[in-house]
C-alpha cells in the first residue's frame, strides 16, 4: 500500500529564490572585476574568477531547480527532486577548475610582485559586492531550508564562502599596501584557492551521498519514525519495523512494514495506514510514506521499533 504525503507546493519559489542567485551573481561578477581591473591585484582578481564560477554554478541551480520541480510523471514515478543533486555537484567541480586556474595566476605574482594600483575604488568595488553576496547567501540558505532544496543550500554555503574569502582578501591586501609586501597578494591569492577546493568537496561529498540515496541524519530520521511508531500504535497496530529512509531532494521517501491483528477487516487496515500518512503529513508535508500491512503472526523483517 502507498500512501503519498508529498508536498511539492512552491516550485514558483524555488525557480524565483534561482533566477534571484543568478542575477545577484552576474552584478557581483561585474562589480569583482572591475575591482580586478582598477588595482591589477591578483588576489582580487581570484576573487573574481571565483564570481565566474557562481554564475556559472546559480545558472545551472536555475536549470535544476526548474528540472527538479516538475511532477512526477511515467518515466520518473519518483519525481525529478535528484535533478537538484547533479547541479551541486556541478558547483562542486567548477569551483575546484577554479582553484586550478587561481593557483595558475597567483604562483607567478608570488615570485614577482605587483603593487596594486586605484586601491580605494578597487576596495570600495569588491566591498560592494560583498555585501550584495552576504545578502544573497542568507536569503538562499533560508529558502533552502524553507523549501529542503539541496541546490539552494549549496549555492547559497558557496555564496557565504565567497564573502569570507572576499573579506581575508580585502584585508590581506590592506595588508600588502601598508607594509609595500607585494608578494602577499599572490599569496593571498594561493589561500583562496585551497579555501576553495575544501569548499568544493564539501559540496560534492554532500550531493553525492543523495544521490547515492544516502539516509536522513539520525535526529531527523529517529524523530520520524518515533512519530509513525506512535501514530500506529495508538490506532491499534501492533508492531511497526522495516523502516528504510532516503532523502531525494527536497522530498523524502519512507517505507515500513505495520503488523495488525489478524482479525482485522482489510477497510479497518486501510483506515488505520490513512490516519498515519495524515500524522505524518501535518508534521512533515515533504515525507512520502509506503506501508507494506501484515496480520500478526506473518510478519516480516526485522524486530519491531520501538
Amino acid at each position: 500500500m502507498k500512501l503519498s504525503t508529498s508536498d511539492t507546493a512552491a516550485p514558483i519559489a524555488l525557480v524565483t529564490s534561482a533566477k534571484i542567485s543568478v542575477a545577484v551573481a552576474l552584478v557581483v561578477l561585474a562589480l569583482k572585476a572591475g575591482a580586478w581591473r582598477v588595482t591589477g591585484s591578483v588576489a582580487l582578481g581570484s576573487d573574481a574568477m571565483e564570481s565566474i564560477v557562481n554564475v556559472a554554478a546559480a545558472l545551472a541551480m536555475w536549470a535544476a531547480v526548474r528540472v527538479a520541480t516538475r511532477p512526477p510523471d511515467d518515466d520518473h514515478p519518483f519525481g525529478h527532486g535528484k535533478a537538484e543533486y547533479l547541479s551541486a555537484v556541478l558547483e562542486g567541480v567548477l569551483v575546484l577548475v577554479a582553484a586550478v586556474e587561481i593557483a595558475r595566476e597567483a604562483l607567478p605574482r608570488v615570485l614577482h610582485p605587483v603593487a596594486a594600483e586605484s586601491f580605494g575604488l578597487g576596495v570600495a568595488l569588491s566591498l560592494a559586492a560583498s555585501a550584495l553576496n552576504g545578502a544573497l547567501g542568507m536569503y538562499l540558505l533560508r529558502q533552502g531550508r524553507a523549501r529542503r532544496s539541496p541546490a539552494l543550500h549549496a549555492d547559497g554555503v558557496h555564496v557565504l564562502t565567497d564573502v569570507a574569502t572576499s573579506a581575508g582578501v580585502l584585508v590581506g591586501v590592506g595588508l600588502a599596501r601598508l607594509t609595500g609586501w607585494w608578494a602577499l597578494d599572490g599569496l593571498l591569492a594561493l589561500v583562496v584557492a585551497a579555501q576553495i577546493v575544501w569548499a568544493g568537496y564539501r559540496l560534492v561529498r554532500r550531493s553525492v551521498g543523495g544521490l547515492m540515496d544516502e539516509t536522513l541524519d539520525a535526529g531527523e530520521a529517529a524523530a520520524l519514525r518515533a512519530l509513525i511508531v506512535d501514530a500506529a500504535r495508538a490506532r491499534g497496530a501492533l508492531e511497526v519495523h522495516g523502516f528504510r529512509m532516503r532523502n531525494a531532494g527536497a522530498g523524502v521517501f519512507c517505507d515500513l512494514h505495520l503488523v495488525v491483528p489478524g482479525a482485522m477487516p482489510v477497510a479497518a487496515a486501510h483506515a488505520l495506514c490513512d490516519e498515519v500518512v495524515r500524522a505524518v503529513a501535518r508534521a512533515h508535508p515533504h515525507v512520502d510514506v509506503t506501508i507494506h500491512v501484515e496480520p500478526e503472526g506473518r510478519a516480516e523483517g526485522p524486530a519491531a521499533s520501538s
